[in-house]
C-alpha cells in the first residue's frame, strides 16, 4: 500500500507526516501535577515502545509540573489544552515538544496569535483536534447530527484561524466514537488537506471492545494509505493503548520489528491442549526484543507448512509436539515441556 505523502512536522526529535515512520501514541492518565507517577507511567509507555505522550494541562499547577516531565524524559510530550491561551504560552515555555488545542475555543484573534506566534519560534506543531463530542452549535443545527461533513467542516475553521497567520506546522485529528463516521471523516479530511494525520477512535472503550473498534478504524485508513500517528484509546493502562497499536501497525507491514505470533484457531485433529500453550508463549514472548515469527500450531495438517514460514514453531501430536525452525524439526517434546523447550530455542536465536 503507498501511504499518502503529507507535510512533514517537527514533534521533539522525530517528525510527523511526509516519509517519516507513523508513530504510536498514548496519553498519561495520572494527575500530571504529579510529576513523579506520571513520569513513571511515561517509562512504562517508552518501555514498550511508546512514541509520543501526551498529557492532560488543566491548570496552571500541571503547567508548572511540565518542566520536570519533559526534562526526565526522551519522548516528545503534548500538551493538551483547552480554552486557556495562558496555559498554551506558559506550557511552551516549559519546554512541550507540540501542543493540543483548538485555536477558535481559545479566546479572540489576538490570543490565537500570541500562541501561535510563541509556536512558531520554538518550533513547536499545534495539533487541531475535533471530536464528535465538541462539535459548534451552528454546525449541529445545520447537518443535525455530529457527521463526517460537520466534523472536516469544523476542523478546517481552525485550520483556517492558524492558517491566516501564516502557521502551518499542522496536525489534524477528527474522531468519533463511531467507527463508519470516524472513517468517512478522515478519507473526507484527507481529500481537502495535505497536513498530517493523527488518527483514532474517541472513546473506544475498554480493552476488547476498544481494541476491535480501534483496529476496524485505524486499520481502515492505514490500508487507504491514511494516517501519520495513531492513538488507541482505550479505557485501561495506557500501556496496551501501545500494544494494540503497534500490533495494528505490524499487522500491515507497516513495522517489522519485534516478535510476530502466530497460532491456530484449533479445531477436533488437536491432541494438546493448544489454547493454553498458546497463550503462555504470547505472554513469555511479549517481554522478548527478537524480530521473529512464531508459530504454534495444533496439528500436522497446517502446523508444518506454518512453522516452514515462521522462524521457529511447534506442531502439535498426541500430548506432545514437534519444534521446528525454518521449517526443519529440530525436536520433538512432552507437551508439558513444550512451552519451556520452545522458549528456550527463542532465547538462542
Amino acid at each position: 500500500m503507498e501511504r499518502k505523502k503529507t507535510h512533514k512536522v517537527k514533534v521533539g526529535s522525530m517528525f510527523v507526516g511526509g516519509d517519516a515512520p507513523i508513530s504510536v501514541q498514548s496519553m498519561t492518565n495520572t494527575d500530571t501535577r504529579d510529576a513523579g507517577s506520571t513520569l513513571r507511567q511515561i517509562s512504562a509507555l517508552e518501555d514498550v515502545g511508546c512514541d509520543i505522550i501526551r498529557c492532560a494541562v488543566p491548570d496552571m499547577e500541571a503547567c508548572d509540573a511540565l518542566v520536570k516531565i519533559c526534562n526526565g524524559t526522551r519522548l516528545p510530550v503534548v500538551a493538551d489544552i483547552h480554552f486557556d491561551y495562558k496555559l498554551a504560552l506558559k506550557a511552551i515555555d516549559n519546554g512541550i515538544s507540540a501542543l493540543r488545542i483548538n485555536p477558535g475555543n481559545i479566546g479572540s484573534i489576538d490570543r490565537v496569535e500570541m500562541v501561535s506566534k510563541k509556536a512558531k519560534e520554538k518550533n513547536i506543531p499545534i495539533r487541531i483536534g475535533v471530536n464528535s463530542g465538541s462539535l459548534e452549535k451552528d454546525l449541529l443545527e445545520r447537518y443535525g447530527s455530529p457527521c463526517a461533513e460537520a466534523l472536516v467542516e469544523s476542523a478546517l475553521r481552525h485550520v483556517d484561524i492558524l492558517e491566516k497567520m501564516n502557521f502551518n506546522d499542522i496536525v489534524i485529528s477528527i474522531k468519533s466514537s463511531r467507527v463508519p463516521v470516524m472513517i468517512d471523516s478522515y478519507r473526507l479530511l484527507s481529500n481537502r488537506v495535505n497536513y498530517p494525520l493523527h488518527i483514532g477512535v474517541t472513546e473506544a472503550g475498554t480493552l476488547w471492545r476498544g481494541t476491535i473498534k480501534s483496529s476496524i478504524g485505524i486499520g481502515a485508513l492505514l490500508s487507504e494509505g491514511i494516517g501519520d500517528t495513531i492513538r488507541v484509546s482505550l479505557t485501561g493502562d495506557p500501556v496496551e493503548e501501545i500494544r494494540v497499536g503497534k500490533d495494528i501497525l505490524r499487522s500491515l507491514g507497516y513495522i517489522n520489528e519485534g516478535v510476530e505470533f502466530i497460532s491456530c484457531p484449533t479445531c477436533g485433529r488437536t491432541q494438546i491442549n493448544l489454547i493454553a500453550i498458546a497463550e503462555e508463549v504470547e505472554k513469555r514472548l511479549a517481554s522478548m526484543d527478537k524480530n521473529i515469527k512464531v508459530a504454534v500450531m495444533g496439528c500436522v495438517v497446517n502446523g508444518p507448512g506454518e512453522a516452514r514460514e515462521a522462524d521457529i514453531g511447534i506442531a502439535g501430536g498426541n500430548g506432545e509436539g514437534l519444534i521446528f525452525k525454518k521449517g526443519v524439526i529440530i525436536k520433538k517434546v512432552k507437551e508439558d515441556e513444550l512451552v519451556e523447550e520452545l522458549i528456550k530455542e527463542i532465547e538462542k536465536m
